[in-house]
C-alpha cells in the first residue's frame, strides 16, 4: 500500500500540484476575504483536475523521461506502472476533479479548470519539443489557478484584482523555469528538447532570466495599486520581499557559471512567491 501512494503521489507530481491549490485559494480569498464551505470543493477538485493533468503529462513524456537523469525514476519509464493503468488513474482525476469542481463552485471554475489542462497537455507540452520559447505561452497555466478560486468566490474573469493576480503567477512562471534550465540543461538536452542553452551561454541566459526576475518584482509592486491590499504593513512585506529577490538575485550576474548560485536563485524565487501569497492572505484574513 504504502508503495502505491509514493507510486502515486510521483505520478500526480504532488509537491508541484499542491501549489495550485495555493493560489487557487489565493483567489478565492483574495475575492471573497474569508475562509467559506465552497472554498473545499474548488480546492480538491482543482487538485485533483491538476493531479490528472501531471499523470497525462508523465503518460505524454513517457519516452523522453527515460533519457533524463532526474526523471528516469518516475513510475513510467522505470516500469512500477504501465502507460495504460497511468493514462486510466488520469482520466479518473480529470473526471473527479470536474464533477466536483462544477458540483461544489460552479460551471465557469470548472470550464477554466478544465482549459488550464487542456493548454498544458495539449498546447505547451507539445510546443516544447519544438520551441525553446514555449514556456512563455506556456505560463499561462499559473496564471489560471488564482482566476478559478476568484470566480468560485464570485468574482468576474474581467476584475482589474484578478488581472495583476493572474500577471504575477504568469511573469514569475518564466524565470523559474529558465531557472531550472540553468541547473539541468544537459538533461534536457540529452532528451531532445530545444532550449535557450543552445541559443545563449549560461552566462548570456543568467542575464536574461535577471531581467525576468526583475520584472517579477515589478509585478508584485503593482499588486497593491489595484486596491486589492489595505495594510500598510503587507504594502512594506511585499516590497521588502522584492527587494531582497532583487538584491540575491544579483548574484546570478556575479557567479553566472555555477550551478550552485542557480539552485539557490530557483529556490528564493519559489520561496518568494509563497511569501507573495503568505501576505496577501494574512491582509485578507487577519488584519
Amino acid at each position: 500500500m504504502i508503495e502505491k501512494i509514493k507510486i502515486l503521489t510521483e505520478l500526480t507530481k504532488l509537491r508541484i500540484t499542491s501549489f495550485v491549490t495555493i493560489t487557487t485559494a489565493l483567489g478565492f480569498i483574495s475575492y471573497s476575504g474569508q475562509l467559506s464551505f465552497t472554498l473545499i470543493p474548488t480546492l480538491i477538485g482543482i487538485l485533483l483536475l491538476a493531479c490528472g493533468s501531471a499523470a497525462i503529462n508523465h503518460y505524454q513524456e513517457r519516452d523522453t523521461d527515460a533519457l533524463m537523469e532526474r526523471t528516469k525514476n518516475r513510475p513510467i519509464p522505470s516500469r512500477k506502472i504501465t502507460p495504460g493503468d497511468a493514462l486510466s488513474v488520469s482520466i479518473f482525476l480529470v473526471v473527479t476533479g470536474s464533477l466536483i469542481l462544477f458540483i461544489g463552485a460552479g460551471w465557469l471554475p470548472m470550464i477554466l479548470g478544465l482549459i488550464n489542462l487542456i493548454w498544458y497537455n495539449g498546447i505547451y507540452t507539445p510546443l516544447k519539443k519544438i520551441n525553446p520559447l514555449a514556456i512563455i505561452p506556456g505560463s499561462i497555466v499559473g496564471a489560471i489557478p488564482p482566476a478559478v478560486g476568484w470566480v468560485a468566490a464570485g468574482g468576474s474573469l474581467l476584475d482589474p484584482q484578478l488581472t495583476i493576480i493572474a500577471f504575477f503567477f504568469f511573469i514569475w512562471q518564466i524565470p523559474h523555469f529558465w531557472l531550472l534550465l540553468l541547473v539541468l540543461d544537459k538533461d534536457y538536452e540529452r532528451a531532445g528538447f530545444p532550449t535557450l542553452t543552445k541559443i545563449f551561454n549560461h552566462q548570456q541566459l543568467a542575464r536574461i532570466t535577471f531581467i525576468w526576475i526583475i520584472a517579477t518584482v515589478v509585478s508584485c509592486f503593482l499588486i497593491p495599486l489595484f486596491g486589492i491590499v489595505e495594510s500598510h504593513w503587507i504594502n512594506l512585506g511585499l516590497f521588502a520581499s522584492g527587494v531582497w529577490l532583487c538584491w540575491d538575485s544579483v548574484k546570478l550576474l556575479q557567479q553566472a557559471e555555477g550551478k550552485i548560485s542557480f539552485r539557490f536563485a530557483f529556490m528564493h524565487i519559489n520561496y518568494f512567491a509563497l511569501f507573495v501569497v503568505l501576505l496577501l492572505s494574512i491582509d485578507k484574513l487577519v488584519i
